[in-house]
């Protein structure tokens, strides 16, 4: 599984490549130094999910470990329901939905898919908002995008890949304030 990638990478990826190898870098760190209120808020968001407390209902699986080999992705999703063959990834605040996002719940569905799981729709659930989003299936057509988006990710390389510094990301990575590639603080400070 060492050149599997998790498919919370999915989203970092898209939002800094360079985040996650800073992520990697760090990983071992004390969460404290880098971690802000968005991270912090979104794990106390998803603790009903992760200690399995989210729901009542038989029928719903939360916090199942997914994996497909074929595209080379594990994880785990924070719901899926199986009366309603209804895929859920739980986010505290959504603004607006990224491809990086897109991609995270196309991963996890391919996972389900391959593990023998039937799932006919995608949903996003706010959860401070109490409102459920749902999104298209990725169909042919993104399974190949997604395919080749996971090809990039496993071509990353820091040392190689020329970094092009996105201020208005910057501030908002929770790696800013301990990054090399730029001297701004994140919002979060």
């Amino acid at each position: 599984m060492n050149d599997y990638i998790p498919l919370s990478m999915l989203n970092d990826f898209i939002f800094c490549p360079y985040s996650i190898y800073l992520h990697s870098v760090y990983m071992e760190s004390d969460e404290d130094l880098f971690k802000a209120t968005p991270q912090i808020k979104g794990t106390i968001a998803h603790q009903g999910v992760d200690e399995k407390k989210g729901s009542t209902r038989k029928s719903d699986i939360m916090s199942l470990p997914v994996c497909c080999d074929e595209l080379g992705i594990f994880g785990k999703i924070d719901i899926y329901k199986q009366d309603k063959k209804l895929l859920i990834e739980r986010k505290n605040n959504l603004k607006q939905i990224f491809r990086g996002q897109i991609y995270q719940i196309w991963g996890q569905y391919f996972c389900l898919k391959e593990m023998g799981y039937k799932v006919d729709r995608l949903a996003f659930y706010e959860i401070s908002t109490n409102k459920m989003i749902e999104v298209d299936m990725p169909g042919e057509q993104g399974k190949i995008e997604l395919i080749e988006f996971i090809k990039q990710l496993k071509d990353y390389n820091p040392l190689s890949t020329m970094f092009k510094v996105n201020p208005n990301k910057c501030i908002h990575c929770i790696y800013c304030n301990l990054c090399d590639k730029t001297t701004n603080d994140n919002v979060y400070t």
